[in-house]
């Protein structure tokens, strides 16, 4: 077999040099570890910029220590990334907006990325958030493949005969050594996916210059082109979840089809902020969690913004010019315990690795630098605290100062148009409620100055402004699948839980302008990925707009943001039909602007919603530990703490 290498990413290249064993031999056992970082969202800095302090837990720093320590445990490493690593925090946005990036630039993640010598990286739906130029140039040094089956620049009559945006695989030439020494060549096919909605909701950047393809139906294709082509072991780099076990077309979260994929061998997986293994996935047929198996294949997935590494161990043997896997181990290392594991598992069998964290540690601090001096930037001032610790009690300052903002633009800008006759209403939902993302996970601004930092804190993502034309009928049906983030409470009953955690925050759209009531003693119509699974149930009561009950045949003109506006999340009156008024300005600038002309920010903590009483019952809502000098503000609810619990949620015991 013909061998091909970079000696600056395989370590073993560096050795001495050894009798190459080929042919019929049967080496000993060769020890393989796969690495996995997933979802870094521009978390680079162990720093938390929403709330302007440290934060040990996250971050490609502190991950890089956890890279080096995994390096010297194995003779043979291979490092991979699986998307959505460009967009994410403040970080990302500087450079996209205020620093920006010339032809010739490296953009930080990616001369980290190459300090660390990662082999390949697949792209996530976020890389593509600032348009397709700023993310040429942000990859145009890369010194890794970066590999993307199924984002194409145009489509072909089948897989194999499409432009594609990025080669869809690359096939990684390596030497390996075993246990007594010996190097044997090695072929690693690596293909990457992602979810194929991203040209939904990319498509104000999209539109006319990417298409995508269904990731089963995309790698299927490729794996016996990659196999012809040598690869004796095929990873799979998915930027998607673990989802239904059945495939269906065009599909996001495609890990189980994508693992039953004959010629597959490995899974790297991502997207959905998940851990994988996980008890949280056992019980689904074709899933091992004490394996770390999914159809039999190993799998991982390590979490989101650097919280977590993945590791697959392969122990292998080469035999009659063939690999053989003879076990695997599927593990994720954490940040937050990473002292504890600082111990190697097994004694480092290879020379001195170089150890890559001091490198990647200033690459980054320059950076990390400019930002903070960039968010702590005064833009205006505001009565009261704007916190989303009780938005699913129906506190929303977080949500409603955005809706507001959003609204004032959309209302300006259709003046003298034909949709000011319409009447305006603004939907938005919490980017920050905790829920799998942890216990930092709120919207926390205090009284006072307002900073850029502020404004990042209550809205995350580049998304534009758009409007929808709805009616009646698609509002009632936009509630009710924003209520399907509650579990169903049971009168009579104590302490039961009031969310789903599984249930992304940035699908509880609340609709300022109406007036409504939520029903949880039923169940909800919608399941939290959107399918309806009951037509005739229904949460949302005595829905009103202006003091009268809604027409279902009204039209109404519904603000948000082009994420939704195109269908993302599966809400009724969306689509780009539905479409009927757009704006390049990000809603974040937009709220910038709003709060800029403002004295005084005076924002209501009343939301348009409140939970109907449920007889006898209680619920436990889980929060920021934060909120508790914030109880006052749910008095009505009867809140009682019950601590804090091992993930660092504080329990809230509240009356519903």
């Amino acid at each position: 077999m013909r061998v091909g290498c970079r000696s600056n990413v395989n370590e073993a290249m560096e050795l001495p040099q050894v009798e190459l064993i080929s042919g019929t031999c049967v080496s000993a056992t060769v020890d393989l570890r796969i690495m996995e970082t997933t979802d870094l969202h521009m978390h680079l800095h162990p720093y938390d910029y929403y709330a302007d302090c440290p934060d040990p837990d996250l971050g490609l720093t502190r991950l890089a220590e956890l890279i080096d320590a995994a390096r010297q445990e194995v003779p043979n490493a291979l490092l991979f990334d699986n998307g959505d690593f460009l967009q994410g925090t403040p970080v990302g946005d500087f450079i996209a907006h205020d620093r920006g990036l010339r032809d010739g630039d490296l953009h930080p993640v990616t001369e980290a990325m190459n300090a660390l010598s990662y082999d390949a990286i697949t792209l996530g739906n976020h890389e593509f958030n600032y348009g397709l130029g700023f993310l040429d140039k942000a990859l145009a040094r890369a010194e890794f493949p970066v590999v993307s089956a199924n984002i194409l620049r145009a489509a072909g009559e089948a897989p194999r005969r499409d432009h594609h945006y990025k080669p869809p695989y690359t096939l990684l030439r390596r030497m390996l050594r075993d246990r007594s020494g010996r190097v044997y060549p090695i072929c690693i096919g690596v293909i990457g996916v992602a979810p194929p909605q991203v040209t939904i909701w990319e498509r104000q950047s999209l539109r006319g210059h990417i298409q995508t393809r269904d990731m089963v139906e995309t790698v299927r294709a490729f794996v016996p082109e990659m196999r012809e082509a040598g690869a004796d072991l095929v990873i799979v780099l998915a930027h998607s979840g673990i989802g239904p076990i059945r495939h269906s077309e065009n599909m996001e979260n495609a890990v189980i089809p994508l693992a039953g994929i004959a010629g597959v061998d490995l899974i790297l997986s991502g997207h959905s902020h998940q851990l994988f293994p996980s008890p949280i996935f056992a019980n689904i047929p074709g899933i091992d969690v004490e394996r770390g198996t999914v159809c039999g294949k190993p799998t991982v997935m390590s979490g989101f913004f650097g919280s977590h590494l993945g590791l697959i161990d392969l122990q292998m043997i080469h035999t009659g010019g063939c690999w053989m896997v003879l076990t695997s181990k599927v593990t994720t290392r954490s940040l937050r315990d990473a002292v504890a594991s600082s111990k190697p598992e097994a004694p480092a069998q290879k020379p001195h690795v170089p150890v890559r964290t001091p490198k990647v540690r200033k690459i980054i601090e320059r950076t990390h630098l400019e930002v903070i001096e960039n968010i702590r930037q005064p833009v205006g001032h505001c009565d009261g605290p704007i916190n989303s610790f009780f938005v699913y009690l129906g506190k929303t300052a977080a949500t409603a100062l955005v809706a507001q903002a959003q609204q004032d633009f959309v209302a300006r800008r259709v003046a003298k148009t034909e949709l000011a006759r319409l009447p305006i209403l603004s939907s938005v939902s919490p980017c920050k409620a905790g829920g799998l993302s942890g216990p930092r996970n709120f919207s926390n601004v205090q009284q006072g100055i307002l900073t850029l930092r502020a404004i990042s804190d209550l809205y995350l993502y580049p998304n534009t402004v758009a409007a929808c034309k709805v009616t009646g009928a698609d509002l009632a049906l936009w509630l009710e699948r924003a209520a399907s983030a509650y579990h169903r409470i049971h009168p009579g009953l104590a302490e039961q839980f009031l969310m789903d955690p599984g249930f992304p925050s940035y699908n509880f759209e609340i609709i300022f302008g109406l007036d409504y009531e939520i029903d949880l003693s039923v169940p909800a119509r919608f399941a939290a990925d959107g399918t309806e699974r009951d037509p005739d149930a229904s949460r949302i009561r005595n829905l009103t707009y202006q003091g009268a009950p809604i027409d279902p045949d009204a039209e109404f003109l519904l603000c948000t943001n082009s994420f939704r506006a195109y269908g993302a999340g599966g809400f009724a009156g969306t689509g780009a039909e539905r479409v009927v008024f757009e704006d390049r300005t990000t809603t974040r600038e937009v709220l910038r602007a709003f709060i800029a002309r403002q004295d005084m920010v005076r924002i209501s903590n009343d939301g348009p919603f409140r939970l109907q009483p449920v007889r006898d019952a209680s619920a436990i809502l889980h929060t920021s530990v934060a909120a508790h000098a914030h109880l006052d503000t749910v008095a009505e609810h009867a809140p009682e703490s019950l601590g804090v619990d091992a993930q660092g949620f504080m329990r809230l015991r509240v009356t519903v």
